[in-house]
């Protein structure tokens, strides 16, 4: 199948194999037994976050942002504190986008013209707070094996460059032979991350697997996958008049989750493959997203 044809809206991709009703995507294959698999992998328990600091300074997609503010009303009105014991308090208050920062998107996030997945059409979906369907509060929090492709120690490069398509001989060669099951999550290492505290080299373009890894990770039953980038295939497409097909393939079509702006760096640096992977979110109903911390256990 040519590239051009992949995310042809004229070809109906529901219902879902998983069901007419179904919310959660490749999702569905990660279950008890899994979860148990995943932590038996776990040898040292050494950790790694894979997540970035969130601040208002992060590089955003454009008309996106983050704001934070500290609200010391407390202090204000409780002057030394309230009771014998003193007690004070501080909170922040935050206004932002989505879909920035580590995260994880929801299957209510892409489109393929007004269609989401399972067919959904966003008249269907669209309420005044968000979604009534597929928004983050559907997102199970997983716990599953855990796979790390690193792109550039395969190429012998220190990082891959703007539109750098990452293919299937890549993947295989940087499994060595091991093969993906259903439920198990695949993330990316390209060394983009390196450019995190740059917001115009990190948004210039990016590196990404391309559209037959989609297919790949569809065919293995991958639940969730990943990059160190800010979107998630490269950019620009392989297809200038095709953007942001990869995520697309996999969110609308398949229901294959996705997380941006990883840090796989020190994974990388490790040497490491294979690993549990805990990833959690909050669940604000109707979201486009969440924004997560995941962590690598080994």
């Amino acid at each position: 199948m040519a590239v051009g044809e992949r995310t042809d809206n004229r070809q109906a991709w529901w219902p879902s194999a998983f069901g007419a009703g179904d919310q959660i995507g490749m999702l569905n294959h990660v279950d008890e037994a899994k979860r148990v698999a995943a932590m038996r992998l776990v040898r040292n328990g050494r950790l790694y976050d894979l997540a970035h600091t969130l601040d208002q300074d992060v590089p955003v997609f454009p008309g996106r942002h983050f704001n934070q503010t500290l609200v010391t009303t407390a202090h204000h009105q409780n002057m030394g504190g309230l009771g014998d014991n003193c007690v004070n308090w501080q909170i922040a208050v935050f206004s932002s986008t989505m879909q920035i920062g580590t995260h994880i998107d929801a299957l209510n996030h892409l489109q393929i013209g007004d269609r989401a997945y399972n067919g959904l059409r966003v008249s269907e979906l669209a309420e005044s707070h968000g979604t009534n369907r597929l928004g983050a509060e559907t997102v199970p929090q997983i716990v599953t094996r855990g796979w790390l492709v690193d792109v550039p120690t395969i190429r012998g490069a220190e990082r891959l460059g703007v539109g750098d398509v990452i293919t299937v001989a890549d993947v295989e060669a940087a499994l060595d032979g091991a093969e993906p099951e259903p439920g198990d999550a695949v993330l990316f290492h390209t060394g983009w991350s390196a450019h995190w505290n740059n917001a115009a080299a990190y948004l210039e373009g990016e590196p990404g697997p391309g559209c037959e890894v989609a297919e790949w990770l569809v065919e293995h039953g991958v639940a969730l996958t990943g990059c160190d980038t800010w979107s998630y295939g490269p950019v620009p497409a392989e297809d200038p008049r095709r953007p942001f097909e990869v995520p697309q393939i996999l969110n609308v079509r398949h229901g294959v989750f996705v997380v941006e702006n990883l840090d796989t760096s020190a994974l990388a640096a490790d040497g490491v493959r294979g690993f549990a992977l805990l990833l959690t979110h909050p669940k604000p109903r109707g979201a486009t997203g969440a924004w997560c911390s995941p962590i690598a256990l080994t």
